[in-house]
């Protein structure tokens, strides 16, 4: 416990989410929340957050790429939305019976701590403030979601691999030219299309100049050719 304790402190040196939680609420109630968070690793495709299950903790991530994975009645996996550090994970369950309404999986290996959801809950009955700020720093994850679920229902397969295409790049990898950390079928999954849909679609963007593909390596090479496919549909 000592080891791990130690090794907080120094992530919390400069972390966003101290900061974050400082502007509303003194350092005697933050050391109350840190006191009882541990610093814990996910490996790639273990799951941080399952389904339908209950759970006693929000995870600030510090390290690492996730995926939100929703099941449905059939087995089919969906992905709502893929995030990056740092940001807040699990906010939805304080409105949902501490029940999670989905998955999420991290999808490279992970470092976060978990922060006991009791004790969170009981901050933010007593600091309006300390709440609101904890609900914008999950904001954007609901957002992406969102408009995921707009590209799939107005979209074809093109458009929604652009719009994919560009979100990885512009959200997750903040480059250009990046490594997926997502199989074909992942992808398939965050479009909602088959995986030989997927395959297809960027074969034909590779062809047409629009990309370059290589293995898990993918660069963008017209960006403005690609948004307008987005945008076309």
């Amino acid at each position: 416990m000592d080891a791990k304790m130690s090794e907080i402190s120094e992530d919390c040196f400069d972390c966003f989410f101290k900061a974050t939680c400082n502007k509303s609420i003194s350092e005697e109630d933050f050391d109350f929340l840190f006191q009882s968070t541990i610093q814990q690793k996910f490996k790639k495709g273990e799951i941080i957050f399952k389904q339908g299950m209950r759970t006693s903790y929000l995870m600030y991530l510090l390290k690492g790429k996730v995926k939100f994975n929703f099941e449905d009645e059939n087995g089919k996996n969906l992905i709502l939305s893929i995030n990056k550090a740092p940001t807040l994970l699990g906010l939805a369950n304080i409105l949902n019976e501490e029940i999670n309404i989905f998955s999420i999986i991290a999808i490279e290996d992970c470092r976060g701590c978990l922060i006991d959801l009791n004790n969170l809950k009981m901050l933010a009955i007593n600091n309006k403030l300390f709440m609101m700020n904890v609900l914008k720093m999950s904001t954007d994850l609901f957002r992406s979601s969102i408009l995921n679920f707009i590209s799939l229902a107005h979209k074809q397969v093109n458009g929604r691999i652009a719009d994919i295409l560009l979100y990885l790049s512009k959200n997750v990898y903040e480059d250009k030219l990046f490594t997926l950390t997502l199989s074909r079928q992942e992808l398939a999954e965050f479009a909602g299309c088959s995986k030989e849909n997927v395959i297809h679609t960027l074969r034909n963007f590779d062809t047409d100049g629009i990309i370059k593909v290589s293995g898990k390596n993918i660069e963008i090479i017209n960006f403005e050719r690609l948004q307008k496919v987005s945008k076309s549909g």
